[in-house]
């Protein structure tokens, strides 16, 4: 019997061509095309699992999933080799072993994600707006959107900012930190980090707060939503797709080890 190895993979995507994340007929996902290379580079069927799922459209600078290939797979071969093969949309940033009970959905502490959102009108450009909310003179007021964002952190039922339909999952997430600040000269990039989100709770809060930042609705607003889940309130429509980016994953040092096996970073987030 072939022994094995878990592997950890840091995966870094542009999410525009792809129906987000997860395997499902119809069309191309990331976690297929992983599967696909793994499979012609392994010699075998190799199943990839991630750490969460996202939507179509969605970036990543710090996706993490798990995949058990063949012992005489090193780190360093086996994210050179599938870096040479995956499509220029998906790259691993980072590749290292760890335990074998290693599990990246189960396991994870906390969850970042970051939203972009152009103002200036560079913001239009081709090499800019796949990968942002455009909003060129839009006229968005900062301070509207950090007091929008000041009242997310906290313990609570975010269902009025996810899609229906999911009570299985529960409602309440733990939100660490949230707050907005300056992309460069372009706009402002908001940051999140919780233990969990609801479905699409991201781009909810961010479309919610951008109507704020345009003075289209009052603060109060956010805040009843946030504290009464039951209210008649509704949210604003969902930011589009192509400014979200799954910016990290982590994970209890004893869960991850410190094998030495391990191909290390080269880069950091794309430039903003």
């Amino acid at each position: 019997m072939t022994s094995l190895r878990r592997y950890l993979l840091v995966v870094q995507y542009d999410g525009a061509p792809y129906q987000g994340w997860q395997r499902q007929p119809g069309g191309p996902t990331v976690q297929t095309e992983l599967e696909r290379v793994l499979g012609t580079i392994t010699g075998g069927s190799r199943t990839v699992t991630g750490s969460g799922r996202t939507d179509t459209g969605v970036h990543a600078l710090g996706q993490v999933a798990a995949v058990d290939v063949p012992a005489r797979w090193s780190a360093c071969t086996l994210r050179r080799s599938m870096n040479a093969l995956l499509p220029p949309e998906i790259w691993l940033r980072e590749v290292r072993r760890v335990p074998a009970d290693f599990h990246p959905r189960f396991h994870p502490t906390a969850r970042a994600y970051e939203y972009r959102l152009g103002v200036a009108p560079e913001a239009a450009s081709p090499f800019r707006s796949r990968w942002c909310w455009d909003l060129p003179g839009a006229g968005i007021d900062p301070d509207r959107l950090a007091a929008a964002a000041l009242l997310i952190p906290g313990r609570r039922s975010f269902r009025r900012f996810a899609r229906a339909g999911q009570p299985h999952r529960g409602e309440i997430c733990e939100v660490a930190a949230a707050d907005w600040t300056p992309w460069g000269r372009i706009g402002y990039r908001f940051r999140i980090e919780a233990n969990r989100y609801l479905h699409r709770m991201v781009r909810y809060l961010v479309g919610t707060m951008v109507e704020i930042g345009l003075g289209r609705r009052p603060v109060a607003e956010m805040a009843e939503m946030l504290e009464r889940p039951d209210t008649a309130l509704r949210t604003s429509r969902p930011a589009p797709p192509e400014g979200l980016f799954l910016a990290r994953v982590e994970y209890p040092p004893e869960r991850v080890g410190d094998h030495p096996d391990r191909d290390p970073p080269s880069m950091d987030s794309p430039a903003a």
